[in-house]
C-alpha cells in the first residue's frame, strides 16, 4: 500500500516516544499495515458495524487475537455497557479460547530448552490443557527429580509481536486523536494506552510473573484462607512458566461450589478483605481478578495469572486510603483535602473551592450510602478523576490499575455477595486493622500535616506583611482609619502588632520544625526530638494567640 501521498497515515504511524516497539520487536511500517488490513478484513467479515450477535463477538474478538480477547475479558464484567447475553458469552474468553495442538506446544518447549533438557525436567506433561487462553497455555506436568506436579504456562506463538503490533498502532492512532481532543478531556488516551503497552510487557514476561509469585506468597504467608502459588525459578523463561499444580473450582461455578458445602457469601467477604489488604496494607495488588482468575480449593482462595499485579507507593496507599475514608464520613471537605493531598499536578493555589465542594457534594450524595448492588466503582472513581480534571488537577496514574482492580473485582462478585456497600468494606478493613496505637500515629501524623500546610501558609503571609510594610515605609500605602467612640486605637494597632509577630515567631518555629524532621534520631511519638519539641512550641503559640482573640473579643462585648 502507498503511502508516500497521505499525509494521515504519516502521522498516524509515526514512531511514537517512550519504548520503541520497532527496536524492541522489530516492527515495520509494512507490518502495522499489513495487520491492520488483516483487522479490517476480519471486521468486514463479520459485519461488526451492522449488528453482531453475543456468540459472532465472541468468536470475531478471538480471530482478532490476543490484544483483543483482553478487551473482551474486561467487557464480560462490565454489565453497565454490555447487554447480559454479551457479557455471558464474553466471559467464555477468560478460559475458554481454541486450544493450541499439543504438537505445537513440545515444538515451542523444545525450542526454549531444547529436547534433551525438556525430556529430562518433565517425566510426563499432559496432552489435555488445563486452560487455554489468550497469551498461553497451561499443562499439568510431573518434575522428573522429584516428582511433584507442576503446571507447565507456555506462552503461544508469535503472541508478543501480534500484540506488540496492535498496541503500537494503538500508541500511534492515540498520539494522533489526541491533538484533536479539548484540554479539559477527561481520559488522556495517551496515557491510557502507554499503560496498556506496560502491562504487555509484564504479562508477557513470564519471569516476571514467577518474581510476582514469590512476592505475593511472602506477603500473605499469613493468611489462612489463601494458597499462593510455589513458582520454579529454575525452570522458568520469558515463554515458560511452571509453578505448583492446583486442583480447584473455578468460583465462576458457583453451583459446583454450593455442592461442594462452599458458603458464597463467605468467599465474597473474604475477596473483598483480602483484596482490600493488598491494596491499602501491601500496595501489591492482583489487578486482573476476573472469575477465571479466582479457584477455590481445600477452603482457600488460589489466584491464578500473576502477570498483571498493580503497585502503590505508600504515599499513594495512604493517598488512597484518606480518600475512602472521607467517602465513608460523607465529608466533602475531607473529600477535598484528600484529592488535594492525593494530587500530583496542577497549581493547588488557582483552585476554586466553592465550586470543587459543590461537585464533591453531589458525588457523596451519589456513592456515600449506595448498596454493593447499586454503586458503580468505575463510574464513582471517573466521577472522581473528571471532578479533579474540572479544577486542573491531576490524581496519580495508579489510580487507573486499582480502579479497573475494584471494578473487575465488583463484577466477579456478583453472585457471592447481596448488598454490600464497598466503602463501607474498605472502612471496615482499614478499621479492624489499627491498633490504638497505630490510630494516635495516623491521627498524630495528620495533625503535623495540617500544621506544616498551616505554617507554609503562614510563611506566605509573612511575604505579603514584608511587601506591606516596604509600601508603607515608602509612603505608597494608604490607609483610611475613622476613629469611633473612646477607644485608643494606638492600644488597638499595638495588640495588632504584637499578634502580627507572635504570628510570624509562630510561622517561623512550624516551617523550622518541618526542616528539621528529616532526622531521623532519636524519636518521640515517631517523630523527630527537634521536630517534635518544635510542634509542640508552635502548637501551645497558636492555642495562646486565639485565647487571647478571643478574650479581648469577649472584654470587647
Amino acid at each position: 500500500m502507498p503511502t508516500s501521498g497521505n499525509n494521515l497515515f504519516k502521522r498516524v504511524f509515526d514512531t511514537p516516544s517512550g519504548v520503541s516497539p520497532q527496536k524492541q520487536f522489530g516492527l515495520t511500517r509494512r507490518s502495522r499495515f499489513a495487520r491492520l488490513r488483516e483487522l479490517l478484513s476480519i471486521v468486514r467479515r463479520y459485519h461488526a458495524l451492522k449488528g453482531i450477535t453475543p456468540i459472532e463477538l465472541r468468536s470475531m474478538l478471538e480471530e482478532l487475537g490476543p490484544s483483543f480477547i483482553k478487551i473482551g475479558q474486561t467487557l464480560s464484567t462490565r454489565s453497565e455497557i454490555l447487554p447480559p447475553e454479551y457479557c455471558e458469552e464474553l466471559s467464555h474468553l477468560q478460559t475458554d479460547v481454541d486450544p493450541l495442538p499439543f504438537d505445537e506446544v513440545l515444538a515451542t518447549l523444545d525450542t526454549i530448552y531444547g529436547k534433551e533438557r525438556r525430556e529430562r525436567i518433565f517425566s510426563e506433561i499432559d496432552s489435555k490443557p488445563l486452560g487455554s487462553a489468550s497469551l498461553a497455555q497451561v499443562h499439568r506436568a510431573v518434575l522428573r527429580e522429584s516428582g511433584e506436579e507442576v503446571a507447565i504456562k507456555v506462552q503461544r506463538p508469535g503472541v508478543r509481536i501480534t500484540m506488540a503490533q496492535d498496541i503500537d498502532m494503538m500508541r500511534s492512532l492515540a498520539k494522533y486523536a489526541q491533538r484533536f481532543m479539548k484540554d479539559n478531556q477527561i481520559v488522556d488516551l495517551r496515557d491510557v494506552v502507554e499503560e496498556l503497552w506496560q502491562t504487555f510487557l509484564e504479562e508477557t514476561d513470564f519471569d516476571k510473573e514467577a518474581q510476582n509469585l514469590a512476592e505475593f506468597a511472602e506477603l500473605n504467608k499469613d493468611v489462612a484462607f489463601l494458597h499462593c502459588l510455589k513458582p520454579y525459578p529454575q525452570y522458568c523463561t520469558e515463554e515458560v512458566l511452571v509453578m505448583e499444580y492446583v486442583d480447584g473450582i473455578s468460583i465462576r461455578d458457583t453451583q459446583k461450589l454450593v455442592d461442594n458445602g462452599y458458603d458464597l457469601a463467605e468467599i465474597g467477604e473474604k475477596l473483598l478483605d483480602n483484596y482490600a489488604t493488598q491494596i491499602l496494607d501491601y500496595g501489591f495488588f492482583h489487578a486482573d481478578p476476573h472469575p477465571g482468575n479466582i479457584e477455590i480449593m481445600d477452603g482457600c482462595i488460589v489466584y491464578l495469572d500473576l502477570g498483571n499485579m498493580g503497585r502503590l507507593t505508600p504515599e499513594e496507599r495512604a493517598g488512597f486510603t484518606r480518600v475512602i475514608v472521607a467517602v465513608g464520613h460523607e465529608s466533602s471537605t475531607m473529600l477535598e483535602d484528600a484529592l488535594i493531598g492525593f494530587s500530583v499536578g496542577g497549581d493547588v493555589n488557582a483552585i476554586d473551592h466553592p465550586r470543587l465542594l459543590g461537585i464533591l457534594d453531589r458525588i457523596i450524595d451519589r456513592y456515600a450510602s449506595a448498596e454493593m448492588d447499586e454503586i458503580d466503582i468505575g463510574a464513582f472513581l471517573t466521577d472522581i478523576t473528571n471532578a479533579m480534571r474540572e479544577c486542573k488537577l491531576e490524581l496519580p496514574s495508579c489510580l487507573t490499575a486499582v480502579s479497573r482492580g475494584l471494578v473487575t473485582l465488583e463484577g466477579t462478585l456478583i453472585n457471592f455477595v447481596g448488598s454490600f456497600n464497598m466503602v463501607d468494606v474498605i472502612n471496615g478493613h482499614l478499621s479492624r486493622q489499627k491498633t490504638p496505637i497505630e490510630e494516635f500515629k495516623q491521627i498524630t501524623r495528620d495533625l503535623i500535616i495540617s500544621l506544616d500546610r498551616s505554617a507554609r501558609g503562614l510563611a506566605r503571609a509573612t511575604e505579603y506583611i514584608g511587601d506591606v510594610t516596604h509600601m508603607l515605609s515608602r509612603g505608597q500605602l494608604k490607609i483610611n482609619m475613622e476613629m469611633l467612640g473612646s477607644e485608643e486605637p494606638m492600644s488597638k494597632i499595638s495588640r495588632i502588632v504584637n499578634r502580627l509577630t507572635l504570628g510570624m515567631i509562630t510561622a517561623g518555629t512550624l516551617v523550622s520544625a518541618a526542616l528539621v524532621s528529616t532526622i531521623t534520631e532519636p524519636t518521640i511519638a515517631g517523630l523527630p526530638v527537634l521536630s517534635f519539641t518544635g510542634y509542640c512550641v508552635g502548637i501551645g503559640l497558636t492555642l495562646w494567640i486565639i485565647v487571647d482573640i478571643i478574650r479581648h473579643h469577649g472584654n470587647n462585648t
